[in-house]
């Protein structure tokens, strides 16, 4: 594929991801067609029940700079300095999720978000926007795009942001692998109280329940955002109003009564799926055309560590970056960024399924309370030396696939520092008793 300029581009998805490299090719000059299944969501509205509230944090707050979009972005959110853990039995504790305190993840509504983008790529000159036309695989031979009830579109360059169970990966057969979680997820509400937050909205709120949990993220409007993730069993076992309410009212007690349309949320929203998907290559080229998947089209992972929209934004700068040093050579550019993105990938979807087990299991535990204090007590002491996991991943733009490799360093000096001085009061103890 020759360097850009005349090339025919074409993006599969007005999500998140397709948005934001809309934006980006478009201010390169680049002149790009956005196909999207559903209608306009600013006019639709969003889907009922499959929202999950994002938590931007820097990654995606980096990439948002580079358009324009972070100032207003985090003027459409609210900064959660930590967890609010709420146990079944006992007091709520505030658990920060850094170790000065100020550091914060964002809640933002995933409709506000597109919105945005949306409108930011609709007056990006040389982007184009098309609703409602489903894109149901890619002829790379053929250098044409294959849509629904429409004669196939030549297209030069594909890219596809078009999800988890992506139609433009399913048609190039690659070798790809999706893990289904057994838990699913159903939103609810917490309306606002009186007119203010019920809850506090400075705190992503958890209620671990062993093999369970419910989370809720606060919104603007001071409503919260619930979300189930139980195994998918236990919804169809409350198949009843009544059932709804008495469960709530046994295994979330101090928030049942701040759901009224609990039982009606409860039977109209959906249960989603919990997918991991890894496949690779994420490109593939022919005389036609050259095709790169990126987002939860090429590496969807749980939600559990917050970083799905913030990967796939990170994929968007990434692709934006190798145009720059290939000299906007699209094949050699998408073969770069598949190259440099697939480790990270790799690193934060098993670190978002480890998470998952901390959220709905550990951080009840006095022992990891425990540990977390002792870990941000040793970040405040050794600052910039050694840094949490979750402070790397959330509040630093590291490359994912580095974050592992740093915490065994950080371990095994801290290991090597407690024999040394193990070893060093051992000898003191030694010389004292000769002395006597």
């Amino acid at each position: 594929m020759a360097a850009e300029g005349g090339e025919r581009v074409a993006i599969v998805g007005a999500g998140l991801a397709g948005c934001l490299l809309a934006v980006l090719l478009g201010r390169r000059g680049i002149a790009v067609t956005v196909y999207e299944r559903r209608p306009d969501p600013r006019v639709a509205g969003a889907e009922r029940g499959r929202s999950i509230n994002l938590a931007v944090s820097a990654r995606g707050l980096a990439a948002l700079e580079q358009v324009g979009l972070r100032d207003r972005s985090l003027k459409q959110a609210l900064p959660m300095h930590g967890r609010m853990v709420h146990p079944l039995s006992g007091a709520r504790n505030f658990q920060p999720y850094s170790a000065d305190g100020e550091r914060a993840i964002n809640s933002i509504s995933r409709a506000e978000l597109n919105r945005s983008l949306l409108d930011t790529a609709e007056c990006t000159p040389g982007v184009t926007l098309r609703f409602s036309q489903r894109v149901t695989g890619v002829d790379v031979e053929a250098g044409a795009l294959l849509l629904e009830d429409a004669a196939p579109e030549p297209a030069d360059v594909v890219l596809a942001g078009d999800g988890a169970y992506s139609a433009v990966r399913r048609s190039l057969r690659l070798d790809e692998d999706a893990d289904f979680l057994e838990h699913g997820y159903k939103e609810l509400t917490v309306p606002p109280k009186d007119g203010g937050f019920a809850l506090d909205p400075d705190a992503l709120h958890i209620w671990p329940r062993g093999t369970s949990m419910m989370i809720a993220l606060p919104n603007l409007d001071r409503s919260f955002t619930c979300t189930l993730f139980w195994p998918k069993e236990d919804f169809a076992a409350l198949d009843t109003p009544e059932k709804v309410t008495d469960y709530f009212e046994r295994h979330y007690p101090d928030v049942a009564g701040l759901m009224p349309d609990l039982a009606d949320d409860y039977e109209r929203n959906p249960v989603g799926s919990l997918v991991t998907v890894r496949c690779w290559p994420w490109t593939r080229s022919a005389e036609g055309a050259v095709v790169a998947l990126l987002g939860d089209a090429a590496h969807a992972i749980v939600p559990f560590f917050g970083q799905g929209a913030n990967c796939a934004f990170e994929d968007c700068i990434e692709i934006d970056r190798c145009l720059t040093e290939t000299g906007g050579d699209w094949a050699r550019a998408l073969r770069l960024y598949q190259g440099r993105r697939k480790a990270n990938t790799d690193a934060i979807a098993e670190m978002a399924l480890d998470n998952f087990v901390e959220m709905r299991d550990r951080v009840s535990s006095p022992v990891y309370r425990a540990k977390q204090a002792a870990t941000h007590a040793l970040e405040r002491r050794l600052a910039g030396r050694y840094v949490s996991r979750y402070e790397l991943v959330s509040f630093s733009t590291i490359p994912y696939a580095r974050i592992p490799a740093r915490i065994r360093r950080q371990n095994r000096v801290l290991a090597a520092a407690a024999l040394g001085s193990a070893a060093a009061l051992g000898l003191g103890l030694r010389a004292l008793v000769r002395r006597r």
